[in-house]
């Protein structure tokens, strides 16, 4: 895109990241760009506002892609569970895998409701999903950094390579937590939406 034609516009080096490397990021660079000053700051008012409401259904697209970790991660570590033997029996049996497998399926079932909410709000056209958009990412995002974190534990030593899916899953979860604003961001968030209006 910077070639002929695009010499207002450049792109930089792309990011190495430490997961969703499938995703690519970069930084893009305006070169003289002018806005009149009398409409400048109106036109910069509607972009802002704008921006605003798409950031809503980014965190509810956020909160799926979070999702989707989690149960990738849970779905691999109850497969593994029952066919991982210790002592004779998989370790599914002992208790401390076990409670490890029900948090993960309640943190899912729970953001997934969260984010279900959000979305029927969203697809409704209701005025207001700032919150609900908030908390369906924060939950989601957070759930699935956790789970993805009890999977790593469930795998044990094999969850720490490559061979595994789960070490990956344990990476790009920690991206839903930052992207589209960070967890402290959207506490700010659904704090304030709360305290609206009290």
């Amino acid at each position: 895109m910077g070639g002929k034609g695009y010499a207002w516009f450049k792109a930089g080096k792309k990011e190495n990241k430490l997961g969703m490397r499938a995703s690519e990021r970069q930084k893009c660079f305006l070169k003289s760009v002018l806005f009149p000053m009398k409409t400048g700051w109106v036109v910069l008012a509607m972009v802002f506002k704008q921006a605003m409401k798409v950031l809503d259904g980014g965190r509810i697209s956020i909160a799926s892609l979070s999702l989707g970790i989690a149960k990738g991660a849970f779905e691999a570590s109850k497969e593994y569970s029952k066919q991982r033997y210790q002592f004779d029996q998989p370790i599914a049996n002992f208790q401390g895998i076990s409670f490890k497998l029900a948090d993960m399926a309640t943190e899912i079932a729970a953001a997934d409701l969260l984010t279900l909410q959000a979305c029927y709000k969203k697809d409704q056209g209701l005025p207001v999903v700032t919150k609900e958009a908030a908390m369906a990412k924060y939950y989601a995002s957070e759930g699935s950094r956790e789970t993805a974190n009890d999977a790593v534990q469930i795998f044990g030593g094999y969850g720490y390579t490559k061979d595994f899916p789960v070490e990956k899953f344990y990476r790009d979860a920690k991206l839903c937590t930052i992207g589209e604003g960070t967890s402290e961001i959207q506490k700010i968030v659904i704090a304030r939406e709360s305290l609206a209006g009290v």
